[in-house]
């Protein structure tokens, strides 16, 4: 039978069912925001390069010898189009061009400037809180090739063992300040879209593809830190809950079909 819905491609835990990469979370938010039918298909750290490479998905960047295409999640397959996008960015525009009866991701003359938001974004709170929650992750990565996968990885690509990635002690007690430090000036940004425009939106009172991209790094936090965790509960609390009413606005567009 053909396919008849959006294929996502997504990197599984080893609890089924979760998604927990940022960048896939990206896609799955777009998805769901836009109601587009869609289907999951979970592929584990080893298989995706072959993976991409058979369902003609464009590689995403070259591995750290600057020659060899390095291949990565998300990529959906739309069988409407026969087309394959690779990269979240990507695939957002790609269905807001495709789509275009679905609620917009793009108001005109943003693509830009999301594009340096979510950049922004990355840069400063993502980073900071990769060296908490790599560990994290790693350790619910489905055992065998996945674990070993990341583990040789991530180590060759950092330097450090997995055991020493995670700070300790009063350092720790710093660089958690420091991702507290960074969501309130993320928040001064919030605070001043809604004077100027309105909403609890970057750009006002409708979503778009950068309120998605901060959410994604939310929920990588929720399902790598675990949802009864203190990080988690810490996180829900700062800014008098700015970032729980955040999540909570978004609840609805973070299913997993």
């Amino acid at each position: 039978m053909a396919e008849s819905t959006i294929v996502l491609y997504d990197i599984p835990f080893a609890e089924p069912n979760i998604c927990w990469s940022p960048n896939t979370w990206k896609t799955r938010c777009v998805l769901n925001y836009e109601g587009l039918a869609y289907r999951t298909e979970w592929i584990e750290y080893p298989d995706i390069e072959a993976l991409c490479i058979k369902i003609g998905a464009a590689p995403t960047g070259v591995k750290d010898d600057g020659t060899t295409p390095e291949y990565t999640l998300p990529v959906i397959h739309d069988p409407f189009t026969g087309q394959t996008i690779s990269d979240s960015f990507d695939i957002a525009i790609y269905l807001h061009n495709t789509y275009p009866d679905t609620p917009r991701l793009f108001p005109p003359g943003t693509r830009a400037l999301q594009s340096a938001f979510v950049q922004y974004v990355n840069f400063r709170v993502q980073t900071r809180l990769g060296q908490f929650l790599r560990p994290a992750v790693f350790h619910k990565l489905p055992l065998g090739k996945s674990q070993e996968y990341f583990r040789r990885t991530r180590e060759a690509l950092y330097n450090v063992k997995i055991e020493e990635w995670a700070p300790t002690g009063e350092d720790r007690v710093q660089k958690w300040k420091g991702v507290e430090m960074d969501l309130v000036l993320l928040d001064k940004h919030y605070k001043l879209a809604k004077e100027e425009v309105g909403g609890d939106f970057i750009y006002g009172v409708d979503p778009t593809f950068g309120d998605f991209a901060l959410a994604s790094i939310f929920q990588w936090c929720k399902q790598g830190f675990g949802v009864e965790s203190k990080e988690w509960m810490n996180i829900l609390t700062w800014q008098n809950g700015r970032w729980r009413k955040f999540i909570e606005s978004l609840d609805r567009y973070t299913l997993i079909v």
